[in-house]
């Protein structure tokens, strides 16, 4: 059985949830609590140097990181259902689509962290803080905990990030929409995959607004017929606010 490092609420970590879920592969859960960053300890850290989730451990014990590469491995080793296109055009717009939603996580932080990792991080002494952030691998992840704990984001850098994820995501999405069932093709796959995550935060807080038929037609159906998936109540992608 697969071994999933994870955390609920983290957007990667429901993306590989849900292909799972699709899939019908069951795994053992092994919840990372980020609060805490459980994640870079030098047991993660010898797992996954990126020091990040998810990390699943393959049957033979080995382990891959990265939530596209994660879910590319398991479509490919459980071909059924199929969650790539047979097309390699539309393969490769798919693995276009997921590298320009990974490229706007950074937008999804500013709102995702101002819950509970900030409510962690404010309580640390500058000592406690410097202490931490030496175990964080990535400079943008070291600047994302820095801004949590001292700096939270100001009212203008929000509405930036909602404007690029409005224009970035939605925007694009709806046009896309336009002249394809799904992100890349007539067929689900892990481009839908990929966005679920940041059209929930959308959705639920972000800006509702502009999920509605009348802002974004296309991709409020899209999103319907996503939560209908019966692999979307497996994969269990909650509230994000709830504790």
């Amino acid at each position: 059985m697969y071994v999933l490092y994870h955390g609920w609420r983290s957007s990667a970590s429901r993306r590989v949830r849900l292909c799972l879920a699709e899939k019908g592969l069951e795994f053992e859960s092994k919840v990372i609590d980020l609060t805490k960053m459980e994640h870079h300890s030098p047991a993660f850290l010898k797992l996954n140097p990126n020091g990040v989730i998810p990390l699943l451990i393959l049957e033979d014990g080995r382990s891959l990181y990265e939530s596209g590469t994660i879910c590319e491995y398991l479509d490919e080793t459980h071909p059924e259902p199929p969650l790539r296109p047979a097309d390699a055009f539309d393969r490769a717009v798919m693995r276009n689509w997921i590298r320009h939603i990974d490229g706007l996580i950074g937008n999804l932080i500013i709102f995702n962290w101002a819950h509970s990792m900030a409510k962690v991080a404010t309580q640390w002494s500058d000592t406690e803080l410097a202490e931490k952030l030496k175990n964080v691998p990535s400079k943008e992840r070291r600047e994302a905990w820095l801004r949590t704990a001292r700096k939270p984001y100001t009212e203008e850098e929000r509405q930036e990030a909602r404007d690029k994820l409005k224009v970035g995501l939605l925007d694009r999405m709806e046009e896309t929409l336009r002249q394809t069932a799904w992100l890349a093709g007539e067929h689900y796959s892990l481009a839908d995959i990929g966005a679920v995550p940041f059209i929930k935060r959308l959705d639920e807080e972000i800006a509702p607004d502009e999920m509605t038929p009348a802002k974004h037609p296309r991709v409020a159906a899209w999103w319907v017929a996503i939560q209908a998936r019966p692999a979307f109540a497996v994969a269990k992608i909650g509230p994000f606010t709830a504790v």
